[in-house]
């Protein structure tokens, strides 16, 4: 079982490099080192950043590797990583800190009991249209979409083949998709934001306070510190 975050991102969006934003007393990046380890082992992750950051990223994981021009590439340059014998590797953005360890665990399950892939999914609150060329829109059916998360799990040696053709998508599963995997959906969580903006990453660092908060009281509950 491994793990390949993927950092190498240049945060266009953000304004820099969102992946080594603090959050909650360590940064976006670390959350997500964290969860990998703990789902697959803490010798079994692999960090893809971006090249210019190489250096001053060494030792944060069990392997650290520069990325490439678009997150296919990058995700290609850690699976390069992934020993031959690996038979299930979970693919996650560093973007998305706040996964949880049973959305990991979903995943990587639905994967052991026979499918290609497994993503979390999240039901769609706004309603989706599709702007075509003329600027018209077409209302695509609600009930139907999802909206796709990360961490994305695979058998290893489909996503070396969805990989193999050097192809290009917005995540793993397409790729996976478009050589014939079955890919399945398991409950994600509306918690598992993807840090994109600065309002991003404020509403993580609100989560974050949230979930220690419960933390504490949980603990409290069962004789801990009040």
């Amino acid at each position: 079982m491994w793990a390949i975050v993927v950092a190498a991102g240049e945060g266009t969006r953000f304004g820099g490099y969102k992946q080594f934003s603090e959050l909650a007393g360590r940064e976006v990046v670390d959350w997500s080192i964290g969860a990998a380890a703990r789902a697959c082992g803490s010798g079994n992750v692999i960090l893809v950043v971006p090249g210019s950051v190489l250096g001053a990223n060494e030792g944060r994981a069990s392997l650290v590797v520069a990325g490439g021009g678009t997150r296919a590439a990058s995700v290609r340059a850690g699976l390069a990583l992934v020993p031959e014998d690996a038979e299930v590797v979970v693919v996650h953005d560093a973007a998305r800190p706040l996964a949880s360890e049973a959305v990991w665990q979903a995943v990587i399950e639905a994967v052991r009991r026979g499918a290609d892939g497994a993503v979390p999914c999240v039901p769609v609150a706004d309603t989706i249209k599709q702007c075509r060329v003329d600027g018209s829109l077409v209302t695509l059916p609600r009930p139907q979409l999802v909206a796709a998360q990360t961490p994305q799990a695979f058998k290893a040696a489909t996503l070396r083949e969805a990989h193999g053709g050097e192809g290009e998508a917005t995540d793993d599963a397409a790729l996976v998709e478009a050589v014939g995997g079955r890919v399945v959906g398991v409950p994600g969580d509306p918690c598992n934001l993807k840090v994109t903006t600065p309002l991003d990453l404020a509403l993580a660092r609100a989560a974050a306070l949230a979930g220690a908060v419960q933390e504490h009281k949980a603990g409290a509950g069962a004789g801990g510190l009040p």
